[in-house]
Order: C-alpha cells, then structure tokens, then sequence
C-alpha cells in the first residue's frame, strides 16, 4: 500500500516559480508541500546553471518584480552571496543580478521551512489521480517507494507542464504550424579568466562586439557581461548552430558562465530526445571551451570549472489556459484588471531553427502586465500554474521564461492557492481585488 501525505496546497517543480510559490502558500497559514525530482532546490537556476537573473527592471530602470524575489536577493545579499543588480555593460537588459548558487540552494530551503513547507526531494510525480475535473492526489516514484500526495489546491511549477498534462488540462507546445521549441543550451563555467583583458579587448576593439553601453561608460563600469567576438567565432566555424559568444562574468573574480552552446530540434519531454540533447550538449561545451582558450584574450589559462546537471530548457509545454498573453500584449505594455505580476523583460526569442535571436521591446512605460487568467487552465477546477509552463503564445513565452518573470508568477500562485484554501474555494472563484491586496502588502509591484 502506498504511503498517504496529505496537505492543503502541492506544489510540483521546486524552480524559482515553485520556491516562491510555496513560500507564499506556507506563509498564508495553508499545509504545503513542495515535490522535487533534484536533490537540491533551484530548477534551471542551478541544475542548469542559469546565470544572472534577469531582469528585475524595465529598460529604462525601474523595477518591477520585487516581492518575495527581491528578499531573496536581499537576503542573498547579506550571505555575500549577490552584489544586488547591476548594470548590464552588455546594453540588452537595463540590469542583471548575479548570485552564487550553492548558496541559493541553502537559502531558498531555509525560507521554505521557515515557512512551515514540507520538502520532498528525490520525488518524481508519474501519475495523477482526478476525478471530476480536480486533481485529488499525485502519485511519486521515489526511493522509499511510492507515495500519494493528496491536497486541495496543486500548483504546476514543473517548467514542463508535467502536472497539468498528466491530469488532463489541455496543453500547447512549440511555435504554430511545426511546433518547434526554442533551442536548448549546456551552460557551463570558466575559471582563470583574465577578465581585465577581456574588457581592455573589448575597448579596443568595440566593432566585435554588441553592447549599447557607450566605450568610455564601459572603462568606468564593472564588466558583467560580453556577447560578441564575431570575428573571432566566424573564423573558427564550429557546427554550432549559433553566430555569437555570450558569457557573464562571476560569481567569483576569474570566472564566468558561458551561453553559447546551442541543441535544436530536440523535444525536451521525450526522454530519447533529451537523452540526445544531453550528449550532442556535452560535447559541445568541450568543442566551445577549447575554441575560447586557444582563440580569446583572456582565456589563455582558463579551464572548465562546472557544467549543468542537466542541459538548460527554455521551452516545452505550457497550459492552454483561460487566457494565453499575446506579442501584443507584451510590446504594447497592455494592462489587465487582473494583473497579478509585472515584466519589464523584451522578447527573446533563440531561433528554433536559426543562427539568430528576435527582440521586440517593451513599449509605453517599459512593462507589461501578467493577468491571473494565465496562471489557470482549462478543464481542471483545483489546479495553478508558474513559470515557464503559464498560458502564453509562443513567442510571448520567450519574456515570461525568464527567471525573475517566473518568481512573479510564483508568488502570485502561492498567495492565490491559500486565498482558495482560506475561503475553501477553488483558484477562479477568489476574490482578484484580495489576491493584488495580498501581492503588494507583501512587496508585490502591479503597476
């Protein structure tokens, strides 16, 4: 017989949209859970290396996600574990915000059980029971053998969707026509970087690289970030389907993440396609670091220092929700009467096929709203979404993805999940003007 937990609230995924979330379910006074098929918290932050977060802000400056996100900066930052937001030399964002994962992980597991969360790591959720369009419990696949999770209110911060397609909710994935995803990518660190001379590089050579950050402002600026070296990248012509180096610099003094490796054409929730993207991933970070050192100023000493756990995923299954924010709404900067978070991130789409990436920025006062439909599927009456897996067009998805976006989320469905619980309702019966009440007492931005 399988072992019964039972709780108010479940979330699914432990990311930075299921920490936050069930930070804010745990503090609204609701019996949560948070089920993690990692041994550690973070999601794509740290079993993918994602590195900084960004961003926090609008183009112009001003910031946008606070909240729950903001204290775990905050609190990062008095760990000496983030020097809080900076500016971003490369000009693409107003701002990034880097952060040690290793601490992170501890971090975001104090929060948690300050706020009375039971964690379950090691837990993967392979089935789930409804009846009548409401999730009664999730089945775990675990090393203690299985478990029943069973609860009022679930909330899908899988990334993938997992929850919501396993119980039925209607679900999209890829662009219209050829449902193609975003491309993945293997990130990876450096040490022994001479970042001095990379910048000196950088000055003295500004056509080779993209950056809007004026070159006399760059010389005076801590250097965060480069994308560039075309010149240096053409000429090595790697079977990288990428035109470009990006990497940031940090956490530590000699050290930066790369982004540069890129995996198309893959299906990350096929276990034969990942199984595939995970080796070609590998293989390309050996091909990319090799290129760096024998071809980069700066890098002459450098060696791989880490690689992800897993390769980074930024699009698979998302929720066909009650609604799906559009491009529109996005480079418009529309408002919702029932705004529940606020991005101020432009699109960003990596090209599913391509070499490229297509920007389209954020119009009006440099933010857009998130509306609370997007959190809420169809069909099942008990269950909230976060992160990357909300209710969005594809190209609309490539501004919510991003980290910061997805704490926003989040903390929305946390704060949502134990409203319906204190009311004994379901997440589309509450009360929209007690939830944004909710949000900004606890440090929410929503307008």
């Amino acid at each position: 017989m399988n072992k019964i937990i039972e709780a108010d609230i479940v979330v699914v995924g432990g990311g930075p949209a299921g920490v936050n979330a069930a930070i804010a379910a745990g503090r609204s006074g609701a019996k949560t859970v948070l089920i993690e098929k990692y041994g550690f918290i973070g999601g794509m932050s740290t079993a993918a290396l994602v590195y900084p977060w960004m961003t926090f802000h609008t183009t112009d400056g001003k910031q946008v996600i606070k909240g729950l996100a903001q204290e775990i900066i905050d609190r990062l930052m008095a760990m000496n574990a983030s020097p809080g937001h900076l500016r971003d030399t490369v000009g693409f964002v107003n701002t990034i915000t880097p952060y040690h994962p290793e601490i992170y992980k501890v971090l975001a597991v104090d929060m948690l059980k300050e706020a009375g969360v039971k964690l379950l790591f090691h837990s993967f959720v392979d089935h789930v029971e409804t009846v009548d369009n409401r999730i009664q419990s999730v089945q775990l696949t675990s090393k203690s053998g299985r478990i029943d999770v069973k609860g009022k209110v679930f909330i899908d911060t899988t990334g993938d969707a997992d929850l919501a397609y396993l119980s039925g909710a209607p679900c999209l994935q890829g662009r219209d026509g050829d449902k193609l995803t975003q491309p993945m990518t293997m990130k990876f660190r450096m040490r022994g970087v001479d970042l001095v001379v990379v910048k000196q590089y950088m000055i003295d050579h500004p056509d080779e690289f993209y950056k809007k950050t004026p070159i006399d402002e760059l010389a005076d600026l801590p250097l965060s970030g480069v994308l560039g070296y075309y010149k240096h990248w053409k000429e090595a012509n790697l079977p990288i389907n990428r035109d470009q180096v990006l990497f940031f610099t940090g956490p530590e003094a000699d050290e930066v993440l790369v982004n540069t490796t890129r995996v198309q054409g893959f299906d990350g929730t096929n276990v034969e396609d990942l199984t595939e993207a995970e080796e070609l991933g590998r293989k390309q970070v050996l091909m990319v670091a090799e290129f760096m050192k024998n071809n980069l100023p700066g890098f002459e000493k450098a060696s791989i220092s880490s690689v992800g756990a897993q390769i980074g995923i930024r699009e698979t299954r998302r929720i066909d929700g009650q609604y799906a924010l559009q491009v529109a709404d996005v480079v418009q900067g529309r408002h919702f009467e029932d705004v529940i978070a606020r991005s101020g991130y432009p699109i960003d789409i990596h090209d599913p096929s391509g070499k490229g990436v297509t920007a389209a920025w954020v119009e009006g006062d440099g933010a857009y709203d998130i509306p609370y439909r997007c959190l809420l599927p169809q069909k099942i009456e008990n269950l909230l979404t976060a992160g990357r897996c909300i209710s969005t067009t594809h190209e609309a998805l490539a501004t919510t993805r991003l980290t910061p976006s997805c704490m926003a989320t989040g903390q929305a469905a946390g704060s949502a999940a134990g409203l319906a619980v204190k009311h004994g309702i379901q997440p589309a019966q509450i009360d929209i003007a007690e939830l944004q009440s909710v949000l900004v007492q606890d440090g929410a931005v929503l307008k």
